[in-house]
């Protein structure tokens, strides 16, 4: 697994390369936004760390741009804190969002319940809607739609659990891991977001109070 380290202070790219390399991953790094643009049009990486206040390009307007090109996993890592930034970067189609100062061995857990979401040759349709594991690929009316990561990963675990409603913990823990930590707004914007990609069918995701959500289907 290839990773890519994004931020302009060379203090924690060596300190995150340090623990990377420890787990076993191959890493890259780049100081700033518009050198990540370039690494990712020249190189492929199975995750991108990228912090958000860099000079040149900031992070969020290079996800942006990688964006158009690749649904590569990204973890932001920054010192803003507010509910705003971390939206504005789910809808951007982000996978993680780690403040800092960050603990290193958390980091590390979150990265591998990113990448430990694999694909297999399983190939589900549910109505007009089908999803590849082994294409990645998520077809709607025919179409091909364009999903993140950890949006993909949330219709998978949907399509899977047909009529089922599951809690707010089971969706982090099936997505993200145990050992993740988050409120329920994360959750929230998740599936507000894969609501969006799924259209005219965003209503088959049914909020159930007091639990979580349902994908609800009746043929």
């Amino acid at each position: 697994m290839k990773l890519l380290i994004v931020d302009d202070e060379e203090l924690i790219r060596n300190v995150i390369k340090e623990y990377a390399l420890l787990e076993g991953y191959v890493t890259d790094e780049a100081k700033d936004g518009l050198e990540a643009i370039n690494k990712c049009s020249d190189n492929d990486y199975d995750l991108i760390i990228m912090d958000v206040m860099m000079p040149n390009l900031d992070g969020f307007s290079a996800i942006k741009e990688i964006r158009e090109e690749s649904d590569v996993p990204v973890i932001v890592l920054s010192a803003r804190t507010d509910e705003f930034d971390k939206l504005s970067g789910f809808d951007l189609g982000i996978d993680d969002y780690v403040t800092k100062p960050f603990s290193p061995k958390e980091l590390m857990a979150r990265i591998k319940a990113v990448l430990k979401r694999k694909s297999n040759d399983d190939k589900i349709t549910v109505g007009n809607i089908t999803i590849d594991n082994l294409t990645r690929e998520v077809l709607i009316d025919g179409k091909i739609v364009d999903f993140t990561h950890t949006q993909f990963e949330l219709l998978y675990l949907f399509l899977t659990n047909i009529n089922i409603a599951l809690s707010r913990e089971t969706i982090i823990n099936k997505i993200w891991g145990y050992d993740y930590e988050s409120d329920d707004r994360t959750i929230d914007a998740h599936i507000k977001y894969l609501r969006g990609k799924l259209g005219k069918y965003r209503d088959y995701i049914k909020t159930v109070r007091k639990v979580g959500y349902k994908f609800e289907y009746k043929e």
